[in-house]
């Protein structure tokens, strides 16, 4: 499985950066807090169904598609960060 990119990351190089949107704007739009959106787009937050839907609005998207994205971003971290259990001793 190739990593996903994080759905923040995706959010400033498709929408952003090409709209010419600051993450300054895009808080006062969805009204949420600057550094909200600032922890999104750096990946250390996650997208929650709240901001998924504020995001559809807005980009004219569905919630699924945010949400999916910040799914494919976990499911790749918990795979790689998974340690490998040790094998149960069977008497």
């Amino acid at each position: 499985m190739r990593k996903p990119e994080h759905p923040g990351v995706f959010l400033q190089r498709c929408y952003l950066v090409p709209l010419n949107i600051s993450q300054s704007d895009l808080s006062r739009i969805l009204g949420i807090s600057r550094r909200r959106v600032n922890e999104i787009v750096n990946g250390q937050r996650a997208i929650s169904a709240d901001t998924a839907l504020k995001l559809a609005a807005q980009f004219n998207t569905t919630p699924m598609f945010w949400l999916e994205k910040q799914q494919l971003w976990e499911l790749y971290r918990a795979l790689h960060s998974t340690v490998a259990a040790p094998e149960s001793v069977v008497d």
